[in-house]
């Protein structure tokens, strides 16, 4: 059984049921720093629950090629997470709505250099997905003592490929 997904560039409003996009886009908010910095203000909604406190951790993942394999999803029922990469490459994210307690059929995106995510409490979303060396990733989620972490395997796995409105154009293709 084929099951492809195409990969679609990353905005705000397609990304909106599942967390929220990162980005420095339009007017800052506010400019700061005697006017050398625009602010871009509270772009994301973070959430610890009441047993957790926020923690800045780094990742560093291998990259993948096209077409890649989204095997597994998974969740985090205590609290956010947001991926911001370190590098500024672009990176794959997948997510799944929620069907009754589990994932349904996913969705791919590419952030784009400058775009990173975050995750709302309890979105099913694949695991970190680099696209180029280094995999470098700011990690911001719930530091606790208890379980917030929900895996579910899909079989058999999904084939993401680039979409063709460019996504994941000039991106490694395997061979």
């Amino acid at each position: 059984m084929n099951r492809t997904l195409l990969a679609r560039p990353l905005t705000s409003e397609a990304f909106a049921p599942f967390g929220d996009v990162l980005e420095a886009k339009g007017v800052p908010d506010r400019i700061i720093n005697r006017g050398r910095c625009g602010r871009f203000h509270d772009r994301a909604r973070l959430d610890f629950g009441t047993d957790g406190r926020a923690g800045i951790s780094v990742f560093q993942g291998e990259p993948v090629a096209w077409p890649a394999e989204i095997a597994l999803v998974e969740r985090h029922p205590e609290g956010s997470q947001a991926f911001v990469s370190m590098s500024g490459h672009p990176f794959l994210v997948v997510v799944a709505p929620d069907e009754s307690g589990a994932p349904g059929t996913p969705c791919a995106f590419i952030a784009a250099p400058g775009q990173g995510v975050n995750f709302h409490r309890g979105t099913w979303h694949g695991v970190l997905t680099p696209l180029h060396e280094p995999g470098l990733f700011a990690v911001v989620d719930r530091i606790g003592n208890t379980p917030n972490l929900e895996e579910r395997w899909f079989d058999p796995p999904y084939q993401v490929e680039p979409g063709e409105d460019g996504a994941g154009a000039g991106l490694a293709k395997a061979s």
